[in-house]
C-alpha cells in the first residue's frame, strides 16, 4: 500500500493531497530517509511524520484500502510518539494565546511591545 494513501486513511492528514505534499516536502520519513508518496509499506514499518511543530512516529499495525473512521484507527497504528512532543506542542498552544477581557479593545502599541517582550523572555 502507497504511504500517502495509508497516511490518509488512518486519518494522519485530512485529504490524500495534503499526505503526498507531505511526502514531496520531505515531512514524511521512513528508516530516517525521505520516502515518495507512491513508497510502499507494509506491516511494522515506523513512519516519521513532521506536523506543524510536531514530530509524530507511528508504526504500521495493519492496512487498509479505504478510510476507516476515528474509533478504528487504533487498531491499524500506534503512536510510539514520545510525551514530551504533546507536552512541548501544548506549552506553545498555551504561549501563543493573549487573554484580554472583553470590552478592552485592540493592545495598545505599547501593550503590544510588553506582549512581545514576555513571550521572548520564555
Amino acid at each position: 500500500m502507497r504511504v500517502d494513501k495509508w497516511l490518509w486513511a488512518v486519518r494522519v492528514f485530512k485529504t490524500r493531497t495534503q499526505a503526498g505534499d507531505a511526502c514531496k516536502g520531505g515531512k514524511v520519513k521512513i528508516d530516517g530517509t525521505n520516502v515518495k508518496a507512491s513508497r510502499e509499506i507494509k506491516e511494522g514499518d515506523e513512519i516519521e511524520v513532521q506536523q506543524q511543530t510536531i514530530k509524530k512516529r507511528i508504526k504500521v499495525l495493519k492496512l487498509v484500502k479505504n478510510r476507516v473512521g476515528a474509533k478504528f484507527v487504533a487498531d491499524l497504528m500506534q503512536d510510539l510518539t514520545p510525551p514530551e512532543e504533546y507536552e512541548r506542542l501544548e506549552m506553545l498552544r498555551l504561549l501563543n494565546h493573549e487573554k484580554r477581557n472583553r470590552g478592552e479593545g485592540r493592545p495598545t502599541k505599547k501593550d503590544r511591545r510588553e506582549i512581545n517582550r514576555l513571550k521572548e523572555s520564555l
